[in-house]
């Protein structure tokens, strides 16, 4: 009889325990269930125009000597100044980055090669100016210089001017407020639709800040536009209660 009852309350232990399991299980499923969430974007948007504008001009001069070569540069880059004083920029708004020089007989591709034009010099003159539409208006009239004899570059380091937008930081805190607030709606909303209330903020992702030109142009470079905008998106995720 002893043997039985052990039998007997062990199988009711057992079985105790195994519903009390059953129930933690269940109240951690439950709980698990309980604990809902939703994630939200926001985003905000402004248009601006670019601050700063920077222009490359590149330009080249040959001769069959490097003196004759580099009187014809000087010429050039005369020219190349007095076009852009002509349009308001300033000796201070110039800077000559690099000049280089090639002899194309002492390479290893030297045949055929006129001794008119044995020796190459380029030269670069960055032009950077806050006033970015007068920049932009100088650039289109860049044939004038055509007419004084001076010689581009064919790369596409001659592609023309470029345009930033440097203030994004007086931009940044209202333009977070208004990301947050419009993701906070978003989680009303979906809140509302579901029967649920929106809690505090689990998570908070500010993203990236990002400058685009106003108008995507298909095969054309972003930076060459003046107009901008600027946009911030928002990444929350929110509690969710019954």
């Amino acid at each position: 009889m002893s043997s039985v009852s052990n039998i007997i309350a062990g199988g009711l232990i057992g079985l105790g325990v195994a519903s009390g399991g059953f129930l933690a299980g269940e109240s951690l499923v439950k709980s698990r269930l309980g604990f809902r969430t939703v994630t939200v974007k926001g985003l905000a948007e402004r248009e601006v125009k670019a601050n700063l504008g920077f222009w490359p001009v590149r330009f080249v001069a040959t001769g069959p000597t490097l003196e004759v070569a580099r009187s014809s540069l000087e010429v050039s880059q005369a020219a190349v100044k007095a076009f852009l004083m002509s349009h308001g920029f300033t000796e201070q708004d110039m800077q000559v980055q690099n000049i280089q020089v090639e002899d194309r007989l002492a390479g290893y591709n030297n045949q055929g090669v006129a001794p008119e034009i044995r020796f190459v010099l380029t030269e670069d003159i960055l032009v950077k100016s806050s006033e970015v539409q007068k920049l932009a208006d100088a650039s289109r009239m860049i044939g004038d210089l055509l007419k004084s004899g001076v010689v581009f570059s064919s790369d596409a380091y001659n592609a023309g001017p470029s345009f930033i937008f440097t203030d994004v930081n007086e931009l940044k805190g209202d333009m977070l407020t208004e990301a947050t607030k419009r993701a906070r709606e978003a989680a009303d909303k979906f809140a509302q639709e579901s029967g649920a209330k929106v809690g505090d903020i689990q998570n908070a992702n500010q993203g990236i800040i990002e400058i685009n030109p106003a108008v995507a142009i298909p095969n054309d470079r972003p930076e060459r536009q003046i107009d901008k905008k600027v946009r911030v998106v928002t990444t929350i995720t929110y509690f969710l209660s019954d």
